[in-house]
Order: structure tokens, then sequence, then C-alpha cells
């Protein structure tokens, strides 16, 4: 496995990407710890708006969706 498989470097990646276009992404750590899955959300660095994975509740977006999203935003789709 290389270690662009890792969640952390994954996370650290998405993370440079989210920056270029002012999102924040942030993580339901709280969730983690009562022993329900985490998930993610992206927020809007002006607006505080969450701009994905609020719906149907908040903080619903995988790492794998999160990913998908900014994928397409370099690719210029959103």
């Amino acid at each position: 496995m290389s270690r662009k498989e890792f969640d952390a470097s994954r996370m650290r990646r998405m993370k440079r990407i989210a920056g270029r276009y002012g999102l924040t992404i942030l993580t339901a750590e709280k969730l983690k710890v009562l022993g329900q899955p985490g998930g993610h959300a992206l927020r809007h660095d002006e607006t505080f708006k969450i701009v994905y994975g609020d719906v149907p509740k908040p903080f619903s977006a995988s790492l794998d969706d999160i990913e998908t999203y900014l994928d397409k935003l370099e690719a210029g789709e959103e």
C-alpha cells in the first residue's frame, strides 16, 4: 500500500485542495467517541455555510464523498 492511500495522507491532500477553493473540511470527532461512525462536511470559509455533507443529517459525508466532491471541483465540473 502506498502512502497516498492512508487516510491521514488523503486528508492532508484534500485539505490543501479545499483550501484553494476557500473551503474547510470539518470532522465529527464526537460521534466517533460515542461509537457511531464519524462523518465529514465542507464549510465555506467566508460565509461559514456548510456547502456539502449536511444532508440528510449533519456530518453525513464520508471521506470518499468529500474526495469525490473535491475532485469534481478540480475538474471544473462544479
